[in-house]
């Protein structure tokens, strides 16, 4: 079992953009980047910064094919002064024979600036 972050910044508190953030988000994150499937999924954690209280980024992925049937659920990220704003962070537990160095961690957006020995 392996964890894979990610993190993506969202233009505008609506429920349009975090869905469509959250899932252009665990695409990358288990296809376009570690080529996994979505049976390889444990669970997904998603928390979100104060400012995005439109809409559950984890009710958007569901409606992806394959993620009805998996675990998800979101939280609230603490409000630390002076961080990224409209954010939305992930944690994907996969099942995987990969070593954790092949692992690859997907920030997108202002999000880079969250790990940028990972991006």
């Amino acid at each position: 079992m392996r964890g894979i972050r990610g993190a993506i910044t969202v233009d505008e508190n609506t429920e349009q953009a975090i869905g469509k953030a959250a899932q252009q988000l665990v695409g990358a994150m288990l296809v376009e980047n570690n080529n996994l499937s979505t049976e390889d999924i444990a669970s997904v954690l998603f928390t979100v910064t104060s400012d995005l209280d439109m809409a559950f980024p984890a009710a958007a992925v569901r409606r992806l094919a394959g993620f009805s049937q998996v675990p998800m659920m979101c939280a609230l990220e603490m409000d630390v002064q002076g961080s990224l704003s409209r954010c939305i962070r992930v944690l994907m537990l996969v099942n995987t024979s990969a070593r954790q160095g092949d692992i690859k961690h997907v920030y997108l957006g202002d999000a880079v600036r969250l790990r940028p020995d990972l991006t």
